[in-house]
């Protein structure tokens, strides 16, 4: 079968139509499975579709290969896109392909595809197996352009805490795009993000705490015990020797795990620390609530230690 000269194995009906293939013998081929019907107009090798097919996701890759083939020269996986591929988190889900394209009159997306425009340089592209990508860098900077801030600060913590970029790298690449549509967003949402934020909800509940005027808390920190640390703590704000916990959906799935969280709080309070939990609806419907309780901490440790 003709080989594409974007990604090897994957064809659209038109390469093929070319290659002298008639409608016919496209659907015989594909009745085989020498040929994979990945999308509208466009086609996987047999082999191809066997490989990526067998391993987790493989549809996924497939469909975003497809895309790219459809879509054209130039074309980029990028935005939430890229972020799948590079594990990045983010706040919401986006079923659409995402790709960058260069500036180009009269190309319009398909059904399933959501494109941008931009011309991007060769320092911004890498490629994940057969498909070229945005960096991880470049990714980050452009949902932090075009989401809102909390969904950046959610994909930009992400990427942090898992070592694929710096804050000095995402300030490179939005240096390159300082003129962009969003670009003082971006900046904002790189000078807030913290990589010590382990998952989206501990990045929902910073800005939470942010917007309510609670002081900064310090993340991740090892508190109390003298020959060995009690625990590690979600938030902490020193001053009033006060600790925030968010309680996950999976946190108390297991009795013994719940219990040697009762029995960790009660270590910490009888060390003098105040301990507030809450929820990702508490945080996400009423985060006021949440920061009134955590003031409260605040107010009962300040007097406790004046007396």
């Amino acid at each position: 079968m003709p080989r594409s000269t974007r990604i090897a194995g994957i064809v659209t009906t038109g390469e093929l139509t070319d290659a002298g293939f008639s409608a016919d013998r496209i659907r015989t081929l594909t009745r085989r499975g020498d040929l994979y019907q990945v999308g509208r107009g466009v086609y996987a090798s047999g082999t191809l579709a066997s490989e990526m097919l067998a391993i987790a996701d493989g549809l996924q890759l497939l469909q975003l290969a497809a895309a790219v083939a459809v879509t054209g020269p130039g074309a980029v996986v990028s935005h939430e896109s890229a972020a799948y591929l590079h594990s990045i988190d983010l706040l919401s889900r986006q079923d659409a392909a995402t790709l960058t394209c260069p500036p180009q009159r009269g190309r319009n997306a398909r059904a399933g595809i959501r494109l941008h425009t931009a011309t991007l340089s060769a320092d911004h592209v890498t490629a994940f197996g057969r498909l070229p990508v945005t960096t991880p860098a470049r990714t980050v900077v452009d949902l932090a352009r075009t989401l809102s801030f909390r969904a950046g600060v959610v994909t930009t913590d992400s990427a942090l805490h898992r070592q694929l970029v710096t804050k000095a790298e995402l300030r490179q690449v939005l240096t390159d795009c300082r003129r962009w549509p969003g670009a003082r967003q971006a900046a904002a949402v790189i000078d807030f993000a913290d990589g010590r934020a382990e998952s989206p909800l501990e990045s929902i509940a910073r800005i939470a705490f942010n917007d309510c005027g609670l002081p900064p808390p310090e993340l991740q920190v090892w508190l109390g015990g003298t020959v060995e640390p009690i625990g590690r703590v979600d938030f902490y704000w020193k001053q009033y020797r006060t600790i925030a916990e968010v309680d996950g959906a999976l946190k108390y799935a297991d009795p013994h795990r719940a219990r040697a969280q009762l029995r960790r709080d009660s270590l910490l309070r009888d060390e003098g620390f105040e301990v507030v939990h809450f929820t990702w609806q508490q945080i996400t419907q009423t985060p006021e609530h949440v920061a009134a309780s955590i003031r409260n901490a605040f107010r009962r440790n300040t007097t406790r230690r004046s007396a």
